[in-house]
């Protein structure tokens, strides 16, 4: 049954999230609480992994970069995340990691949320190491070495510090004015935390006596940032940098050293450190440990390891979280995204109302 014409169409809004709304929304709840209510959202949806239907993201690669879609849905809502990774942007004043994102009702396919993801993708994947970190790493674990210091850097440091208790950073990358820029944005949180930072002079003195080893570079290629030999017993490492075809961190014998943990191992296969490995190479998907059908850490003296390439449950957990939190502040705007139909099925009325407006004859304009 078709609404009469005379009745006015209801407004059909979606709700959107810039990227400078996103920025106050985390200083006016604080960073470590956004972090934190991520980091419980994303382990309460790994919680009940069967309820999503799932795939490996869908990537377009280049000999600069990476720019990939990354759906997930469950019986009620549907993301997806636009993201892309080019390690030379900086080169060019953009960004390397840019993002976008969108939640959508199933039962209607009405997108509810749009939102930045770029600052967000920084907060979930610094939120998924230390969730993952809670589960692998020793309890007593107190320092962390942290391999690469450019925009992600600082979001892993301060979830770790919330999260786990890390009270000791050891910062290493080998542009000393990024170490140097992330020992200045610490300080406070230094201050706040009881906690201390020094900048060590190779990827060896970061490592040595090191509770949890985070690498998260950003050059696209086979890199060996972690070596075998510099495991030491009861050792946690979180893999972060490595999270496309032909990028990697470690040696290969350091995956066969520690027990490795996954996200989602169809992806994690293609992408991640465990690229270097033999099809038959045995890991785990971490919600199996959160679900707790299979233990984690299994002694203090062993070594885990997570490798981290980002996954969309992730991001849809994120988004779910910045969506509540910014509802609540009072910072969501709303966008017209979706046309406002009085007759659903008749979208030519679009055009005919925007011919009325501007009073030109429709039949008048002619093609460009």
């Amino acid at each position: 049954m078709s609404i009469p014409r005379h009745q006015s169409a209801p407004p059909l809004q979606t709700d959107f999230l810039s990227a400078s709304d996103a920025a106050r929304l985390v200083v006016r709840t604080g960073i470590t609480q956004v972090l934190r209510q991520i980091a419980d959202a994303i382990e309460a949806d790994f919680g009940r992994w069967p309820d999503f239907d799932k795939s490996a993201r869908t990537a377009a690669h280049s000999a600069s970069g990476v720019i990939e879609l990354m759906p997930v849905s469950d019986t009620q809502d549907y993301a997806f995340k636009y993201v892309n990774g080019h390690p030379h942007n900086p080169q060019l004043g953009l960004p390397t990691v840019m993002a976008f994102g969108a939640l959508a009702d199933v039962a209607t396919g009405m997108p509810r949320f749009v939102s930045e993801l770029t600052l967000t993708t920084a907060l979930r994947t610094a939120a998924t190491s230390a969730m993952a970190a809670r589960h692998l790493a020793r309890a007593d674990s107190h320092s962390m070495a942290l391999i690469g210091n450019g925009s992600q850097s600082e979001f892993q440091a301060l979830a770790f510090m919330e999260l786990l208790g890390v009270r000791e950073l050891r910062l290493f990358d080998i542009d000393p004015a990024a170490s140097q820029k992330l020992l200045r944005n610490l300080q406070p949180f230094l201050a706040q935390f009881e906690a201390s930072a020094s900048i060590a002079a190779s990827v060896a003195d970061a490592v040595r006596g090191a509770d949890i080893v985070t690498t998260i570079t950003a050059d696209k290629t086979h890199a060996t940032i972690i070596h075998s030999h510099l495991l030491e017993a009861g050792m946690h490492l979180n893999a972060v940098g490595g999270d496309c075809p032909g990028k990697t961190e470690l040696e290969a014998a350091v995956l066969e050293q520690a027990q490795v943990f996954v996200e989602y191992e169809p992806q994690t296969r293609i992408e991640g450190e465990l690229q270097q490995m033999p099809a038959a190479f045995a890991v785990t998907e971490l919600w199996r440990v959160l679900q707790k059908q299979t233990p984690g850490r299994s002694s203090a003296e062993q070594i885990t390891l997570f490798d981290s390439v980002g996954f969309a449950l992730e991001d849809y957990s994120a988004l779910r979280t910045m969506h509540g939190l910014a509802r609540q502040a009072g910072l969501l705007s709303q966008i017209e995204l979706v046309p406002s139909l009085t007759d659903p099925k008749d979208l030519f009325a679009m055009l005919r109302h925007a011919q009325s407006a501007q009073l030109i004859p429709f039949s008048a304009r002619k093609s460009a």
